[in-house]
C-alpha cells in the first residue's frame, strides 16, 4: 500500500528551530537523516525539504478563472514542509514509521489512490 507522508511544521516548532544553537541545529539534522536511512527501504519518492511558505505560488481554481498569487494564502497557520512517498503493508506500518519521525510534529498520512 502506498501512502503520501506530509511533514507539517507548526509556529511553535518553527520558533523552536530558530532558538536552537548550530550544534543542536546539526544534531536535530542528524536524527532526520538517520531516520531516512533507517526507513531506506520502504521510502518510494522523497524530496528535499521544501522552501518556505513565503515561496510558495498558490493557483486557486474554485472561481470562473484560475487565480495565481505569491504566498501560500491557504487558512492555516502549519505548514508542509516536506513529501515523501512510502511503500508499506497497510496503515499499521505507516503508522509504527511516523510515530518514529524525530522532527516537526504532525505528519498527515494519506494513501496513494491505485
Amino acid at each position: 500500500m502506498k501512502y503520501v507522508l506530509m511533514f507539517v511544521d507548526t509556529p511553535e516548532f518553527t520558533k523552536e528551530v530558530e532558538a536552537m544553537s548550530a550544534a543542536e541545529l546539526e544534531a536535530a539534522y542528524g536524527r532526520v537523516n538517520q531516520w531516512f536511512i533507517d526507513n531506506a527501504d520502504r521510502i518510494s519518492a522523497r524530496t528535499g525539504k521544501l522552501q518556505g511558505a513565503a515561496t510558495a505560488t498558490t493557483v486557486r481554481l474554485d472561481g470562473p478563472e484560475p487565480v495565481t498569487t505569491d504566498g501560500p494564502f491557504i487558512e492555516g497557520k502549519e505548514v508542509i514542509s516536506g513529501v515523501i512517498e512510502i511503500d508499506v503493508a497497510d496503515l499499521d506500518e505507516a503508522l509504527r514509521m511516523v510515530k518514529t519521525w524525530p522532527a516537526c510534529p504532525v505528519i498527515e498520512i494519506r494513501p496513494v489512490e491505485s
